[in-house]
Formats: C-alpha cells, sequence, structure tokens
C-alpha cells in the first residue's frame, strides 16, 4: 500500500531526501515519473493513464507535501520500513487505504523504477 501525507503536515521537509523512489513532493510542485527513478518513454499509471515518463503532472496537494503513489513503493527493497514515517517528526506519513498493494507488487514496482 503507497503511503500518503496528511494534512497535519508541517512542511519540515525531512521525508524528501529519504524516499528512494522520489515519490515525495512539495505542496505545489508538478511531478513526474522520470524524476529519481530510470523510467523513460511511454508508461501506464495505476489508473491506466498512459504517459510518457518524463510528462509533468499537476500537483497532487497545494497546501502540503505529497506522495505520488504510482512511485512509492513503501520503502520495499531498500529499506526495512517506509523512511518518510521514521523521520517524520509529526506522524503524518501513514498508509493510504486507496492503493492496497502486496509486498511482492511493491517489489515489482520497485523493479520497474529501477531498471
Amino acid at each position: 500500500m503507497a503511503l500518503k501525507i496528511t494534512d497535519e503536515c508541517i512542511v519540515c521537509s525531512a521525508c524528501i531526501s529519504e524516499c528512494p523512489n522520489n515519490a515525495i513532493y512539495e505542496a505545489g510542485t508538478e511531478w513526474a515519473m522520470a524524476d529519481g527513478t530510470s523510467l523513460h518513454g511511454q508508461i501506464t499509471l495505476h489508473d491506466g493513464t498512459a504517459t510518457d515518463a518524463g510528462s509533468l503532472h499537476s500537483p497532487l496537494s497545494n497546501d502540503y507535501y505529497y506522495i505520488v503513489p504510482d512511485k512509492c513503493t513503501e520503502c520495499q527493497g531498500f529499506h526495512e520500513e517506509p523512511q518518510c514515517a521514521t523521520v517524520c517528526p509529526v506522524d503524518c506519513c501513514v498508509p493510504d487505504e486507496m492503493y492496497q498493494e502486496t509486498v511482492a507488487a511493491l517489489l515489482e514496482k520497485k523493479e520497474k523504477l529501477h531498471v
């Protein structure tokens, strides 16, 4: 399951540098699947949308930091636990119940992000 950042975020930025998939963005920042990954060319997002890996997408939040679910692997294959949640001083990095994924699916996503 991907993680999300709740509205309790204090915008401390501790989480950003901890994410091995570059899935965390500042409020109002456009994002791309290619950011911090080895993805290139056409890809399909979890919702079935086809896009270029380098295409910029609208921010998922304009108020606080956010995590792009298509890039979040809960740090599977990198660390024992999600690093954003580990370093967050206000515990606002929590599981996103909208994105239920198995460990195997998260590891497969990690392999696609970092070929």
